[in-house]
Formats: structure tokens, C-alpha cells, sequence
């Protein structure tokens, strides 16, 4: 059971502030509904006899926060080849609730962001996970939306760097000697 002034988390929205415990009478049926504050000035209305069942959970503590972060400070882990089955993953993730999932697509679609670029579909999951993300670490942490954005995009650039941009600048070097060192004659051989 939560509580007026409780901060909440609701999968697939993100987090929010419990405003009032209302009775309503929907459809000839009365019923408790939680009415939660959303960012954007968006309100929305979940039966109290449900929430938990819909994944409705606190919203993490200070040093949970840490460990969100430290999860966007890791090395991106491995995701399906397939962009369908990707899709499916992260959204299974996301649907979970589950803070570390979320920060764990929030990494991984954005070095691949970095590296290739998005899908449509992928850029909008993004952006999705990214708004999650940023509201509860916006309540957690007691800072602004624009404070906790550069704390993530400047923790993911970071790791970024530090696990893909030497990946990427040996492979370049390796492709240069090969291309200067060892001409192709085109049948197959080399020039002696």
C-alpha cells in the first residue's frame, strides 16, 4: 500500500508522486485509484488493488542511484544481431521495472547510437528508456531534469570512450599497414 506524497515508479511511464487517493465510480463500479503526478505535468490514475500487480514499486534510494550510474559506467553487454529480437529484449526489460534493466538499455542503445546509429524504432525506445531513467533519478538524487541528463550523457560518453574508441582506432590501424604494407594484385597473391 503506498501512500499520499509516496514517490512510485510505474513501468513504461517512469516515476512520479503519489498526489491523492481517490474513489471513482467507473462504469458503475466504484474503486480506490492512486493519482500520480508524472512528469510533464501528466496525471495518471491506477486502481490501489492493482498497482502492485502493474509494477508499481518505490522509487530507489540515494545509493541505488550509485548503482544506476555504475551500470551506465560499464562495458555495454551483448545484444541479438537481429534488430526484432533486440527490440523484443529491451522491451522486455523496460516492461520489467526494473531501474538496472532500464540504465542497462539506456547504455547499450546509446553506444550502438554512437557506433552505427538507431532505427526509428530503436531511437524512439531510447529516448523512452532515457525519460524512465531521468525521472526516478531525478526524484532519488533531489536534482533537477537537466542536472541528472548531463550526469548520464557525460557517464555514457565516458564509457564510450574508454570501451569502444580503442576498439575502434586499433582496427583502423590494422586495415591502414595491411592496405600499405601488403599490396593485392587482385588474383589472389601478392606482388614479390
Amino acid at each position: 500500500m503506498f501512500n499520499i506524497g509516496d514517490k512510485i515508479v510505474y513501468p513504461m511511464h517512469g516515476a512520479g508522486t503519489i498526489d491523492a487517493i481517490e474513489e471513482k465510480d467507473i462504469l458503475g463500479e466504484k474503486q480506490a485509484y492512486y493519482i500520480i503526478k508524472m512528469p510533464g505535468e501528466v496525471k495518471v490514475m491506477i486502481p490501489t488493488e492493482k498497482a502492485e500487480q502493474v509494477g508499481v514499486r518505490n522509487i530507489i534510494n540515494k545509493e541505488e542511484a550509485v548503482k544506476v550510474m555504475s551500470v551506465l559506467g560499464e562495458n555495454e553487454t551483448e545484444m541479438d544481431k537481429n534488430w526484432n529480437k533486440r527490440y523484443r529484449d529491451n522491451m522486455d526489460k523496460m516492461k520489467s521495472g526494473d531501474i538496472y534493466e532500464v540504465a542497462d538499455v539506456v547504455r547499450n542503445l546509446s553506444f550502438k547510437q554512437k557506433e552505427k546509429g538507431l532505427s526509428t524504432g530503436e531511437k524512439k525506445m531510447l529516448s523512452n528508456a532515457k525519460q524512465i531513467l531521468v525521472s526516478e533519478l531525478v526524484l532519488a538524487e533531489h536534482a533537477s531534469q537537466e542536472e541528472v541528463e548531463q550526469l548520464i550523457d557525460n557517464k555514457i560518453n565516458i564509457s564510450f570512450e574508454e570501451y569502444k574508441l580503442p576498439q575502434e582506432e586499433n582496427i583502423d590501424l590494422n586495415q591502414n599497414i595491411v592496405s600499405k604494407f601488403i599490396p593485392f594484385n587482385g588474383n589472389g597473391s601478392t606482388n614479390n
